[in-house]
């Protein structure tokens, strides 16, 4: 998914979506570029890098329901999705330390970390800004959103302790990333004057949606060869960060599970360690399980998708799910 090149299987949807993701990176611009430029050009530096724009894509498609698809106010919700999801780049980055985000200098390797997180404050003040020029629901209901966003890093930071650590991991992915596609599919229904049904079917689908790309991005950090995905497979064991196909692999009663057991005690250091836990991973269940919850994902999304009307955009949001998918090969 190339920026703003998304093929959704509709030419003329294409084109709509297209004008849509424009006006929004239009706004985006204006909006992060205003006030003092010391503030503006940190505050624009990861929003301008790009990104597949993948929940302002989700309000567009969403607003297809209303009878306004596309309005100025479904770009304007639009856009506060996008500058919420960035502001929380720039706090991630200063959590995980990270020194690449989106292919440039993630901020806080850039600056530092008091300004990472300051230029991230700043896109909270501009998506302020444009909520208030839309109406107090808006408000109140990205207030919840972010509300949920801030537990789910917190409950990720705070680590699973006594709670089950599958159980913990959901949690963290529902709040940290399902979440905020699930409102990107809410605005762009609500502004666009669709119903209270509909809306709430868009919000449950990207939820759902936003689920099966968080596990999806876990199968493949495991699962994939790094010239397929251009990521470095078992970045997340090297930091300790155990997903959901680590997860089932740990509980597995089976000669890999209690050597998984053995060998991961905590971040893994050297190649071979990786290399290690990478085959008995791919021994275990592990995958065939988190797949399993990937279908159950899936599944939300179709059974919603049958209540919507059977117009180009519900057919888009089922070929994003399955494109998701399609991903792990």
């Amino acid at each position: 998914m190339s920026n703003h090149a998304v093929d959704l299987g509709d030419d003329q949807l294409n084109d709509r979506v297209a004008a849509g993701v424009a006006a929004v990176e239009r706004l985006l611009h204006d909006e992060t570029n205003r006030g003092a430029s010391f503030v503006s050009d940190k505050a624009q530096h990861l929003s301008e890098a790009g990104g597949k724009r993948f929940r302002p894509i989700m309000s567009l498609l969403a607003s297809e329901f209303g009878p306004e698809p596309g309005n100025p106010r479904v770009v304007k919700a639009a856009t506060v999705v996008e500058m919420v999801h960035v502001a929380t780049l720039y706090h991630d980055d200063v959590m995980d330390e990270a020194d690449r985000r989106r292919g440039v200098q993630s901020a806080n390797s850039r600056w530092n970390n008091s300004v990472a997180i300051l230029a991230g404050d700043a896109l909270l003040a501009h998506a302020s800004r444009l909520m208030s020029q839309l109406d107090t629901h808006t408000v109140e209901h990205f207030a919840e959103t972010f509300e949920e966003l801030v537990t789910g890093q917190m409950r990720e930071t705070i680590g699973a302790g006594e709670a089950n650590p599958i159980d913990h991991y959901m949690k963290v992915i529902q709040e940290k990333t399902a979440v905020l596609i699930a409102s990107a599919g809410y605005f762009g229904a609500y502004h666009a004057g669709a119903s209270k049904e509909h809306a709430k079917a868009l919000r449950t689908i990207g939820g759902a949606i936003g689920m099966v790309f968080q596990i999806v991005d876990d199968i493949i950090d495991i699962f994939s060869e790094s010239h397929e995905s251009g990521k470095t497979p078992g970045t997340d064991l090297r930091e300790g960060v155990f997903t959901l196909p680590v997860l089932y692999a740990l509980e597995e009663d089976s000669e890999a599970g209690a050597a998984l057991r053995e060998l991961l005690t905590g971040p893994l250091e050297a190649d071979e360690d990786v290399n290690r836990a990478l085959e008995l991973l791919r021994a275990s269940k592990g995958r065939q399980r988190a797949l399993e919850v990937v279908k159950h994902y899936l599944d939300v999304v179709t059974t919603e998708c049958e209540a919507l009307p059977n117009i180009p955009a519900t057919r888009a949001l089922r070929s994003l799910a399955s494109y998701t998918v399609a991903r792990v090969g």
